[in-house]
């Protein structure tokens, strides 16, 4: 596994065994046992995995994550940790670290700015530049149900274009803030918004993300 995502895979693990199975998080109506399972669903349960995108399939991931979820909490832990089986296509480091470097990242922000006394977490500016890589290449991805036009700019000045459209509006922050505000989590996400008033407020409360 290649460095980012492994070590984003860690920070999740330990984050959600320190906080425990009934801890809360950011995606609605899951608890830390919830995201777990999902987690370990998405890597070895390709099958279930794809019911996220193909509406078909939703009954069979649903299915299936109810299974994983009634597994033992550490063994969810455990399989988080030792990662992927070889079968899986997340096994390849290219694949790790394009699919779970941001994947791993706001999971663990689902954790950790969850909790009521949660502080942010200071990042290197080597992993903010790889956060900033691939938000580059997925803005547009994260931002498709944007009902505004939507900038994300780096406070250097960097850049990309999240949904094209009028009114605009321009959220500034360092990479992992905005990769969390156009994931969806604009309420924890901390950032700066420039626009008109109700575009602003449409963006906030849009839902953003896959």
């Amino acid at each position: 596994m290649s460095t980012h995502a492994k070590r984003e895979r860690l920070i999740l693990a330990d984050l959600l065994e320190s906080s425990g199975p009934e801890a809360p998080t950011l995606c609605e109506g899951w608890k830390a046992r919830d995201l777990a399972a999902h987690v370990v669903v998405r890597e070895r349960r390709a099958d279930a995995a794809a019911g996220a995108l193909i509406k078909p399939l939703a009954q069979r991931r649903d299915r299936v994550h109810g299974e994983f979820t009634s597994k033992p909490y550490e063994e969810l832990i455990q399989l988080i940790r030792t990662g992927p089986p070889r079968s899986s296509p997340f096994a390849l480091k290219q694949v790790d670290e394009a699919a779970n470097t941001i994947e791993f990242y706001i999971h663990a922000e689902d954790v950790r700015r969850a909790a009521l006394d949660w502080t942010p977490r200071e990042l290197d500016s080597v992993f903010q530049d790889a956060l900033w890589k691939r938000l580059e290449s997925t803005a547009r991805v994260f931002g498709r149900k944007s009902p505004v036009g939507l900038v994300l700019r780096r406070p250097n000045g960097q850049t990309v274009v999240a949904r094209k459209g009028t009114p605009v509006v321009t959220v500034t922050g360092e990479p992992g803030e905005l990769v969390l505000y156009v994931s969806g989590r604009q309420r924890v996400a901390r950032v700066e918004t420039e626009g008109e008033k109700e575009a602003v407020a449409r963006a906030h409360e849009a839902q953003l993300g896959i």
